[in-house]
């Protein structure tokens, strides 16, 4: 199927395992039974996808553009997420700005990876640190979401030097060399979205307790 390569087969098996398992916690019935999850998932999704369509890149598979990942994870909840983030993919992909045979590894590396490390950040800073305000938007939003842009590029890098499809220079030169550039406003938009989402419209945060962060119970 489109000629697909072994490491494009794996992350495609990887994207339907997580699927399925996926589905057994959070079945379409249930999102579809409930109308202001509907609006916050597919409304997430069409946000992101309209942030994907602006990208830049020199060399094919090679392009650059903001996540949003993170203050997805922490508005949608780690499950939501994963849907919202596959839906934008999907839909960036039907209108031709991904192929279909990366399918797999975008989602595996570009939307599973950042926001399951996204939730487990969230949850150590939960779990392990003082529950203040000003510690989950910096430690759980804006540091996670330079790390997530860094990690995503270097990951898809990396394929792309495994599969043969760009020489190491050309990776570093013209992709892997724009990280630095990209750290503070991913930092910042994910930074900025939360901050904002818990002042104006802190019900939409599934993973902001006032109990905990404001009144400190």
């Amino acid at each position: 199927m489109w000629g697909l390569t072994p490491l494009q087969i794996a992350a495609w098996a990887a994207l339907i395992v997580f699927v399925l398992l996926g589905l057994r916690h959070q079945s379409p019935s249930e999102l579809l039974g409930d109308r202001r999850s509907q609006h916050l998932v597919f409304g997430s999704a069409a946000c992101v996808f309209f942030l994907w369509l602006f990208r830049t890149g020199i060399y094919d598979g090679l392009n650059v553009h903001f996540l949003w990942l993170t203050a997805l994870t922490l508005a949608l909840g780690y499950r939501r997420a994963i849907i919202s983030g596959i839906l934008a993919l999907l839909g960036v992909t039907l209108i031709g700005y991904e192929s279909w045979p990366m399918l797999g590894i975008n989602a595996t590396l570009g939307v599973i990876i950042p926001i399951s490390l996204s939730y487990i950040i969230y949850n150590v800073v939960f779990h392990k640190l003082p529950r203040n305000v000003f510690i989950y938007i910096f430690l759980c939003a804006f540091v996670p979401g330079a790390l997530m842009i860094a990690l995503k590029m270097t990951l898809l890098g990396g394929y792309y030097l495994l599969e043969g499809i760009h020489s190491w220079p050309v990776i570093q030169d013209n992709y892997l060399i724009l990280i630095p550039l990209l750290l503070f406003p991913e930092a910042m938009l994910n930074g900025m979205t939360m901050t904002l989402m818990i002042i104006y419209k802190p019900s939409w945060a599934y993973t902001f307790y006032d109990k905990f962060y404001l009144f400190h119970k």
